[in-house]
């Protein structure tokens, strides 16, 4: 188990580990709590893309930031202002100015995290363990998360949204501590031909964000209302989901690491497309929707590390690993703004909320065209 032996990997999953807490746990109910909260579905997808069309335009203040501070200083701020969101989601009460507030914070705590972190993990990672080490980390997220939407929901009705998603808040100001003692990465203050070449990054995560549209952010709402806006029972459901996914998490990630990258990319983007037919039939259906929410895990644990695989190990060639993640992250919150405003168009015109899951087709699709070209190369 060679790919244990990398000290600053084993930290860097510890961190997303703890992060995963705040993941599977009030982050998971983001969105459901905004309906909830009386905040009509148009209107939650809509801000879902504010969000995200928010963080695309922030991203380019991230480089500079970079250059003055190092990478892990950025992946340590990072943590910090993302955390400031969730008490601010508790403070939500319909389209108002909280809601407003909720979604600027977000989209500046999200943008100087996650292009950090994976251009962090990419440049700190090991190329020949990559699918592994990755299948790892989406492993132990998959198993943290088996128990914390379950404690979230339970705190969110027993105790109410500011004691959930302060809990939620404190966690993640913790997952910082095992940054403290991993290493700083320079960005240079010049990378002729970063952005060229993170063109392939760009593409693929567009397609990604495009997935994420239908497969997670119209999901979420689907399987919510479909067991009767409970969150008990939401927390269960996304519980025995993170069970199926701990029990695939590692599947793929050998077969990567062997070679087998083009049949990877065929069976995770195959199952992320199986899966999303079978959620936009499960309305009116809690057993079913409740199955297809373990089928998801199951996928994704297969899915994304035979995608961030390639996204990984193209960072770690680029010119700039940082500018590679800002770039490429952009296109996955064009992506993922473009298809959630579809979604929000689709309810707008009276269609059902569950046709915004067939969306993620499209994603997937030009996922597996991309993942495809790479692995051939």
């Amino acid at each position: 188990m060679a790919y244990f032996r990398n000290r600053t990997v084993n930290l860097l999953n510890l961190h997303y580990g703890m992060h995963a807490v705040a993941l599977s746990g009030g982050a998971a109910f983001f969105s459901v709590y905004l309906l909830k909260a009386g905040v009509p579905v148009e209107s939650v997808l809509l801000s879902l893309a504010a969000i995200l069309a928010g963080r695309f335009v922030l991203r380019p203040v991230v480089i500079p930031l970079g250059v003055r501070f190092g990478m892990r200083a950025l992946v340590l701020s990072g943590t910090v202002l993302n955390a400031l969101q969730y008490p601010l989601l508790a403070e939500v009460g319909g389209v108002g100015p909280a809601l407003f507030a909720l979604c600027a914070v977000s989209a500046l705590g999200e943008t100087i995290y996650w292009s950090s972190y994976h251009a962090y993990f990419a440049a700190l990672g090991d190329a020949e363990h990559r699918g592994h080490q990755t299948g790892m980390r989406e492993a132990i997220a998959a198993g943290v998360g088996i128990v914390s939407p379950v404690a979230t929901s339970f705190a969110l009705v027993a105790f109410g949204p500011r004691a959930a998603f302060g809990a939620t808040a404190v966690v993640l100001v913790l997952s910082a501590v095992p940054l403290l003692f991993t290493p700083d990465v320079k960005v240079a203050r010049q990378a002729p031909g970063a952005l060229r070449a993170a063109l392939p990054g760009v593409k693929l995560l567009a397609a990604d964000g495009w997935i994420a549209t239908g497969f997670y952010f119209v999901w979420q709402l689907v399987l919510f209302l479909t067991l009767g806006a409970d969150f008990v029972a939401f927390g269960f459901a996304l519980a025995l989901a993170a069970l199926a996914g701990a029990i695939g998490g590692l599947l793929l990630g050998r077969h990567i690491d062997a070679g087998h990258g083009g049949r990877a990319a065929w069976i995770g983007c195959g199952a992320i497309a199986a899966v999303v037919a079978l959620r936009a039939f499960v309305p009116g259906y809690p057993v079913l929707a409740v199955a297809a929410a373990a089928a998801g895990s199951l996928a994704a644990c297969l899915y994304i590390p035979v995608l961030m695989t390639a996204v990984y190990n193209q960072a770690q060639r680029a010119p700039c690993t940082l500018r590679f993640h800002v770039a490429s992250e952009g296109g996955w919150d064009i992506g993922g703004a473009s298809g959630l405003l579809a979604a929000a168009l689709l309810v707008h015109i009276g269609q059902p909320l569950a046709y915004g899951v067939l969306l993620g087709l499209v994603g997937a699709a030009g996922a597996l065209v991309q993942l495809r070209r790479y692995y051939r190369s």
